[in-house]
């Protein structure tokens, strides 16, 4: 009787754990925008200082971070290391839609005729809005 216990045991947990993808819910984001998210380009100095600390330990490769303080979202995107200087990035919009918030960035390379440093540089943007408490998605 015993024996027969264990092999139904195993039977239903091998049956539950099957059935279990089928009770999750995907959804997929919808980047229809909702409204215009008014934000500013905040300076380093401006910067809490965890997130700036978040930021420094990221910046070798390409990062996409953001951070909760005070009633502010702090979002920010790197494009890790650059072999040179004059490197710069725009912020191109800035919304948010039903379950994000989308921020699109262009990386900008130096301008012809710049004077450009030989030296390793970490291009970076942090934006700051409202706290809005939705999923942060660049683009």
């Amino acid at each position: 009787m015993g024996k027969w216990r264990c092999i139904l045991a195993v039977l239903l947990t091998a049956a539950g754990v099957a059935l279990l993808p089928s009770c999750c819910v995907a959804y997929k984001l919808d980047p229809a925008k909702i409204r215009d998210v008014e934000y500013t380009v905040t300076d380093k100095e401006d910067v809490p200082e965890e997130f700036l600390e978040r930021i420094e330990e990221a910046k070798e490769e390409p990062f996409e971070l953001s951070y909760a303080d005070q009633g502010c979202l702090y979002a920010a995107r790197g494009y890790g290391k650059q072999k040179t200087s004059g490197y710069s990035i725009e912020v191109t919009a800035c919304y948010e839609a039903e379950r994000a918030v989308y921020i699109e960035t262009a990386l900008l390379g130096p301008d012809k005729g710049e004077e450009i440093t030989e030296a390793a540089t970490y291009p970076y943007v942090v934006v700051k809005m409202e706290y809005i408490d939705k999923q942060v998605i660049f683009e």
